[in-house]
């Protein structure tokens, strides 16, 4: 693919709000991406009542209250998913969500969502990857906190359980919110590629937008990066996300890359092609030159403009008897 899948992860900053989410995919229409994701459970069945909040995720919402009940209040039922891409449908841009248990995976389905994204705490979860690969659905998988063997142990399943490697695109990522520079490790990326034989794509979770620039140049077919109205609002994935200004600008500059990658032959471009006779030099009279004048070092040098002879060809002009005269700086001819 020359173009890169942007997915705008909306995920749960619609803080359990379907107006607010619906705003949400009206700033990812207008930044121009691909797809918006938001993410589709059920607390009861992805998390125990004694799971801990991240460290993150207590710095953005209450200390005391425990992850059970901040991930049940952002909830988004069946109703409000077929509202959802009913607005994504209107607004003409693809509407993806990620789930996060079982039952999650069928209810994507029965709603014909075109793909699966598996997030990245879920790449262990053996019962959960078999599920997704029995649907038979292209898949992007997430590697945050992964090492090289899990990964390996997570595409198996994938693949023992019914999809091709060629229906899967695996993501580096790192789950930190945001993500410190130092642990960034874009080249891992790299080694994900090279190791499996898939599509590669990065997810990102740094302030900015420049590592997701960088991963483009370095080949990813897919970019994920969350999103925000506000970074201050309350909620756990708020601070980490663009507003949107900066999901604009990212967009702006990717397409931009894609542009400047190009074909991979080395030529001459149309836009530079009139410029070669201007900043290119010839073979030119250093001096007056009488005809029948042996031409040396001493008579012959090189000056633009690039329409005569090519100073790749000196060898070949010294020694060489003048035809005609030349004043100095004409161009020589032979």
């Amino acid at each position: 693919m020359d173009k890169t899948i942007i997915i705008a992860e909306a995920g749960v900053n619609h803080n359990g709000s379907i107006e607010l989410a619906k705003k949400l995919i009206d700033v990812a229409v207008k930044a121009g991406v691909d797809y918006v994701k938001f993410q589709t459970f059920k607390a009861e069945l992805a998390i125990s009542k004694n799971a801990k909040k991240a460290d993150y995720q207590k710095q953005t919402t209450d200390a005391d209250e425990s992850q059970f009940d901040m991930i049940k209040k952002l909830e988004l039922d069946k109703n409000a998913h077929i509202e959802l891409i009913d607005y994504c449908n209107k607004k003409n841009i693809m509407f993806l969500s990620t789930p996060f248990d079982l039952e999650s995976i069928d209810l994507l389905y029965e709603l014909k969502i075109p793909l699966y994204k598996i997030p990245s705490g879920e790449i262990t979860n053996y019962p959960y990857l078999k599920k997704i690969a029995s649907k038979k659905l292209p898949v992007i998988m997430s590697t945050g906190m992964a090492n090289i063997q899990e990964i390996a142990d997570a595409l198996q399943v994938l693949l023992n359980n019914g999809l091709q490697k060629k229906q899967i695109t695996i993501l580096h990522a790192n789950t930190e919110y945001p993500t410190p520079m130092q642990d960034v490790n874009l080249k891992a990326m790299l080694t994900i590629r090279d190791e499996f034989g898939v599509k590669i794509g990065y997810s990102d979770h740094t302030n900015g937008i420049e590592v997701d620039i960088a991963a483009v140049a370095m080949g990813a077919t897919v970019i994920e990066k969350h999103f925000t109205l506000d970074k201050t609002m309350e909620g756990p994935d708020h601070k980490a996300s663009l507003e949107p200004d900066e999901l604009i600008a990212m967009v702006k500059v990717i397409r931009n890359i894609e542009q400047a990658m190009g074909n991979g032959i080395k030529e001459p471009s149309p836009s530079e092609t009139k410029n070669i006779a201007i900043a290119r030099k010839s073979i030119v009279a250093k001096q007056n030159i009488k005809k029948g004048t042996i031409f040396t070092d001493e008579n012959i040098t090189v000056k633009r403009p690039g329409t005569g002879i090519s100073p790749m060809r000196w060898d070949e002009i010294i020694g060489e008897t003048a035809k005609k005269d030349f004043n100095e700086d004409d161009l020589i001819t032979l």
